[in-house]
Parts: C-alpha cells; structure tokens; sequence
C-alpha cells in the first residue's frame, strides 16, 4: 500500500466577534474537527440549556458547509449535549456561530468559564442536489425499514430488527421494545 500523500487545508476566512477568543484549532494532527470555546461564562442546571457564544465568524467557499458537533469528553464527564448535533454553518451565513448546549446531568450543574472548549467545528464539501419528482422510487433492499429496522433498540410498527417477529415478553417485560443488552451481546 502507498502512502497517503497529505492533503492541501482549505482556506476559510475567519473573523474575531470577540478580540480575545483563541481561534478554532486542531488539538492533534489527523483531527477532524477545530474546538469552539465560548465566550461567555455560564452555570448550566440539570436539564437546562443556553445558547452560547463562540466569538467567531466565518466565510466558507460555495460547496462547503460546517457542522458543530459535540465534544465526547464533555458528554461523557458532564452530561453536557448539543441539542441540534450537528448543527450546520451554511457558506452563505456571516453571523457568529452560537452552540445551543444543554445540561443532561439529572443531578449537577455544569459550569462553563470564558473560552472553554464546548463544541467542534468540522468543515466538509457538501453537494448541491436537484430534485426530481417521480411517482416511484427505485427499489433497495432496505426499502422503507428505518427507525430500528436493521435491529436494536426500540421496535417500530411492533416488529424487531430484521426477522418481523414482534418483541414481547422476556428480558423487555412485554414492553414490545427490543432489549439493549440484547443488542450489546449481538443477539
């Protein structure tokens, strides 16, 4: 196998809402999304959310948009979600990028301080699409199983997974939800 040859950055300009915030960065080489801190110091309570600022604005090339997403450390260790993840930067949109974080935590408030890394910002060419209406859509084998068709969770429509077998009775109770330990052991 060749080595991969490394890839040119996209230039993307970038202006400072707020003079002191450090620029979005990569905290590792390889890394796909740059950290967003915010601006503003904040006290989250459990179940609360806010919208919070992140300093920076920016101007993307036709093509591409940007995605904030959340940061797994801080989901993890805090509870803490965005609430539209991803959310999506447009190449025409000029304002500030503002991450709508909530407090999932049942118990403990989160804290923010100015310039805390609350969120990720990954850039990615996007396609623009033309639509075409027809009165039928090619087949697939997927056809329309969505929402925990392929197996797993919750079962939609009273069927589990792929076998059409309703999930009643055992380790789910009769709750006609497929079990997630069930899942976990691949079963």
């Amino acid at each position: 196998m060749s080595p991969v040859s490394p890839v040119s950055p996209l230039d993307v300009f970038i202006r400072r809402v707020d003079p002191d915030v450090p620029l979005p960065g990569y905290e590792h080489p390889g890394d796909a999304g740059a950290d967003l801190r915010t601006t503003e110091a904040r006290e989250l309570a459990p179940g609360e959310r806010a919208v919070l600022p992140t300093g920076v604005s920016i101007a993307l090339p036709d093509g591409y948009a940007a995605f904030v997403h959340p940061r797994s450390g801080l989901a993890a260790r805090c509870g803490v979600a965005l609430v539209n993840a991803p959310g999506t930067v447009d190449a025409g949109y000029r304002g500030e990028i503002k991450v709508i974080v909530v407090n999932l935590d049942p118990h403990e408030s989160v804290r923010f301080e100015r310039f805390d890394r609350i969120a990720q910002l990954v850039v990615q060419r996007v396609e623009r699409v033309r639509f075409q209406e027809v009165a039928e859509l090619p087949g697939s084998a997927r056809a329309e199983g969505g929402f925990g068709s392929t197996g797993g969770h919750a079962a939609v429509g009273g069927e589990s997974g792929t076998s059409g077998q309703a999930a009643v009775g055992g380790p789910t109770g009769g709750n006609r939800y497929a079990s997630v330990v069930s899942d976990r052991e691949g079963q």
